[in-house]
This record gives C-alpha cells, sequence and structure tokens, in this order.
C-alpha cells in the first residue's frame, strides 16, 4: 500500500478553511469519483482503491491518503495534484479572497 501524507499550514479562520475544503472536495469527487462525508472537521473520502482524510484544525490542515496496489503507481501524480489543489486553495492569497458562490453552494450540501 502507497501513503500520501501532507501537512500544509493556513492562515485562514476555521470556517473558511473549511470552505475551501468544500470545494476541494467537489473538485475530487468530480474528477477521481469519490464519496465523501463530513465528521466534524474532518473530510473522509473514498472510492475503491482509495481512502483518505482531510482534517482541518485552526492554521492547518492534514491530508492522508491510502492507495491499494493498483493506484500505488500513481502515488507521484496524485500527491502532486493534492498539493496543487492545496497551494491553489489555501495560499495566503486565497485567505484573503471572498469565497466564490461556489464554495458557498458545496458547504451548504454537506453541511
Amino acid at each position: 500500500m502507497a501513503d500520501i501524507h501532507i501537512v500544509r499550514a493556513h492562515t485562514m479562520p476555521l470556517k473558511k478553511a473549511k470552505d475551501a475544503a468544500n470545494l476541494l472536495a467537489a473538485r475530487l469527487e468530480e474528477k477521481f469519483d469519490l464519496e465523501t462525508e463530513w465528521q466534524s472537521d474532518t473530510l473522509l473520502f473514498e472510492r475503491p482503491g482509495v481512502q483518505g482524510s482531510l482534517e482541518l484544525a485552526k492554521g492547518s490542515v492534514t491530508i492522508d491518503v491510502r492507495l491499494g496496489l493498483l493506484l500505488s503507481a500513481f502515488k507521484g501524480t496524485m500527491e502532486a495534484q493534492i498539493n496543487q489543489q492545496l497551494d491553489e486553495l489555501f495560499s495566503a492569497h486565497a485567505a484573503a479572497e471572498p469565497a466564490p458562490a461556489t464554495v458557498k453552494k458545496a458547504a451548504k450540501k454537506r453541511t
């Protein structure tokens, strides 16, 4: 089994970080056909061959992904895409911008 573990600092309030995580979840659901579910401040996601979580805390976001044997060959690509999404959604610049309507819609759907 291949594992991906990423911890990223952020400066967003927890509410805004959850909005960003909801946008990330919507993108992951669409691109990789993942099922997602919030449990408190942790977003759980899975599909056959992939299982993981995104945990929000004040000042940090932690992503853990467990890949099955068939998807382990794509670990590098998946890790790069996760990092790219985190850069886009949790950067200092993103924290200063108002949340897009799609984020607010996704937050209502999942909360």
